[in-house]
């Protein structure tokens, strides 16, 4: 049986019948760009996260970049993000010249929230927290350190659709949340496609304005805006996508359940939750000393795996500027070398799963 590390045909199948009406609805329309489903997306999406506006974009990399424009932090600014972020959340803040200021992350995969002081400069105007793997950061220690030196807290949501902390939404603790909707998403589109969320209503109005073209009337142009515009096909699928997340994120929560209930070798450590969060299971992230020994045992079984992320941000090429050396960032470093992410996504089989954690544990010391 060979099982992918992720499925999306499988996602699609779940309710085909429901994404093929709307592909016709909006063909037929004859409108396809800022129509009635993207609005419609918009209050939907913001209604579920608890949020009073949500803005339709073009990607989640557009989420974080345009938020750090708006929000007036460029040259000369310092922004706190975890060491072990997705390339994309560092993306956002250098594309405005800003610098990134890394935290080394924690037992859950995080921001480790008690370090975010200590990195505080005059220079720092902003705390990025990024929500990894489904798992919830801190928000107490981040909000309280943002409160205390007056600091705007932007959240990266893209991959925590619908994840709580202490019950309340992940995006709503911040100046704004940014959501991608890439297909492997929790709320998934079939192309790339992304979203903010703020209570904020002026600037919610300025996020429509430059994401077309700097125009709140066509021709009539106030600003240097830019192309980012969810179109209305990919509203469409989402909205579909939407009216069924619950139950998704039920699924998920429940394949992770029987992972960590069933998989039981010592040489594999499974994640962990943060106390007073919960987990969408964006990923499920186990942790292997042999993992290359690990992954070629799978492969081997034809079971699909993917590390993430395998070079932290800063020790890419992209940002070997900054010049920070190995070992800076220990926690990051060492996770780096060992996480692996198993088979997750919504229609996985009992049987598929059973295969995987049957593999699981049967794995030896040097692969055997």
């Amino acid at each position: 049986m060979k099982i992918k590390a992720n499925n999306l045909k499988r996602q699609y199948e779940l309710y085909a019948a429901e994404f093929d009406q709307k592909v016709l609805d909006v063909m037929h329309s004859g409108w396809y760009i800022l129509g009635e489903e993207v609005s419609a997306f918009e209050r939907e999406f913001a209604d579920w996260i608890g949020a009073k506006f949500c803005v339709g974009l073009g990607s989640g990399l557009d989420a974080l970049w345009i938020s750090f424009r708006l929000l007036g932090i460029g040259p000369g600014d310092e922004v706190i993000v975890s060491s072990n972020a997705y390339i994309a959340c560092v993306m956002g803040i250098t594309m405005n010249g800003a610098k990134p200021v890394f935290v080394d992350s924690d037992q859950y995969n995080n921001i480790d929230s008690s370090l975010i002081e200590a990195a505080v400069t005059p220079r720092t105007k902003a705390i990025l927290a990024v929500h990894l793997f489904g798992q919830c950061c801190n928000m107490d220690e981040i909000m309280r350190v943002a409160d205390k030196y007056d600091l705007i807290v932007v959240e990266d949501c893209a991959q925590a659709h619908g994840n709580h902390w202490k019950g309340k939404t992940a995006g709503t603790f911040g100046k704004v949340g940014c959501f991608s909707f890439y297909p492997t998403k929790g709320c998934g589109a079939f192309g790339d496609a992304g979203a903010i969320v703020t209570d904020d209503e002026v600037l919610a109005q300025k996020f429509r304005v430059f994401r077309n073209y700097g125009s709140e009337k066509k021709y009539y142009n106030s600003v240097v805006g830019t192309n980012s515009r969810l179109d209305e096909l990919q509203a469409g699928l989402l909205r579909v996508r939407l009216s069924h997340i619950e139950e998704l994120n039920r699924e998920r929560k429940r394949l992770a359940s029987r992972y960590s209930e069933l998989i039981q070798n010592p040489l594999i450590e499974l994640p962990r939750v943060r106390p007073g969060a919960d987990s969408v299971w964006h990923q499920y992230v186990i942790r292997c000393v042999e993992r290359e020994s690990l992954m070629r045992f799978l492969n081997q079984r034809e079971i699909g795996s993917v590390i993430h992320y395998p070079i932290p941000p800063y020790l890419s090429e992209a940002y070997a500027y900054l010049g920070i050396a190995r070992g800076s960032f220990p926690n990051t470093e060492k996770a780096a070398d060992e996480v692996l992410s198993l088979p997750m996504y919504n229609g996985m089989t009992e049987e598929e799963q059973n295969t995987v954690i049957r593999a699981l544990n049967e794995f030896r010391e040097n692969g055997s």
